[in-house]
């Protein structure tokens, strides 16, 4: 069976013997973490964003962790 390279699109033959499968090269499969790690790529999240909501709650967590950090600081 043969696949694609995600990255350059070059036929790759899917075995125990192709190393980097999916990927044809490891310089295939760093471009595409690299990708991965600067959040070029993602899942998408289909959940509606209620901004006034996020941040009130951004706020109470950031209450908690003041609150936490005076206590560290008491003892």
């Amino acid at each position: 069976m043969k696949v694609k390279c995600p990255t350059c699109d070059i036929d790759v033959v899917w075995s125990a013997d192709a190393a980097f499968r999916p990927f044809c090269s490891e310089r295939c499969k760093l471009i595409d973490l690299g990708d991965w790690a600067a959040e070029n790529h993602r899942i998408a999240d289909k959940t509606a964003i209620d901004n006034q909501l996020s941040e009130e709650y951004l706020a109470e967590l950031e209450q908690e962790f003041m609150a936490q950090d005076n206590e560290f600081f008491q003892h």
